[in-house]
């Protein structure tokens, strides 16, 4: 009996396992190309280490292509935008920005201003 319920217990995972699998949407040739980019990218992880075989060996592979950054000056804007409107963290053990802390201190978005305007 014992043994009957070990076999039902792992169908029903290996049946949970395959319609998770089934469910990503990625046909079996799909998974197949995804892997070989991956291996032929360095991009899979090797051993214990935590590390992927491009970390481990960077000369074997070609360097990524990296994305330009924001400027200086898109930075600080940034920045200024966030202040001004409080969605930056405040000090303290609270992780809500501070215009969800204190909302009667920062400008609201026009969709907002909109809806808590009376009708008249």
């Amino acid at each position: 009996m014992k043994h009957q319920r070990n076999i039902l217990i792992a169908a029903l995972l290996v049946a949970g396992a395959s319609s998770a699998f089934s469910q990503s949407g990625l046909t079996r040739a799909q998974v197949k190309a995804e892997l070989q980019e991956a291996i032929q990218n360095g991009e899979i992880q090797f051993g214990d280490r935590n590390e992927t075989l491009r970390e481990i060996y960077p000369s074997r592979y070609p360097a990524k292509v990296q994305q330009p950054g924001k400027t200086r000056a898109e930075v600080r804007a940034e920045l200024a935008e966030a202040i001004r409107t409080g969605d930056i963290q405040g000090n303290g053990d609270r992780s809500e920005p501070l215009n969800v802390l204190y909302p009667h201190r920062y400008p609201q978005d026009a969709s907002t201003q909109a809806a808590a305007k009376p009708l008249s």
